[in-house]
Order: C-alpha cells, then structure tokens, then sequence
C-alpha cells in the first residue's frame, strides 16, 4: 500500500525531469598518448537521447500507482 505510493511518486517524478531534461550529458575522458611521463587525454561530451515514450509510460504508470493506492487505503 504505501510502497505503491512511493513507487508512483518516483515514477511521476522521474516522467517529469525526463521530459524537461531529454538528454542526459556525460563527459568521457580517452588517453590519446601515453610514452613514459608524457599522458595526454582527450575529453569528449557525449549526450545520451532518453525515448519520450519511455517518459510519458514513467509518468503515466506512475499516475496509476498512486491512484491504486489511493484507492485500496479508501475501502
């Protein structure tokens, strides 16, 4: 009962910033030369897309869990 509560609520809250924020950015870092004391590395920005579909499923499945729960605390 109560962790369907929860569970809804991360769900709807995960929907929301999946839909405000599309991409997650994360920075890569590639060692580009490595002879003896001399390292060079390059860092990349990459941006991983996240499914609209996947965001609005999160929230509405997350709208479900909470009226689910709602429902079985009222009987």
């Amino acid at each position: 009962m109560r962790g369907t509560l929860i569970l809804g609520l991360l769900l709807i809250f995960g929907g929301i910033t999946a839909l405000a924020y599309p991409y997650i950015t994360y920075t890569e870092k590639e060692r580009v030369v490595d002879i003896g004391p001399i390292k060079i590395d390059k860092e990349e920005t990459k941006r991983f897309p996240i499914s609209q579909i996947a965001a609005v499923a999160a929230l509405v499945a997350g709208l479900a869990l909470l009226f689910a729960g709602n429902r079985s605390t009222a009987t």
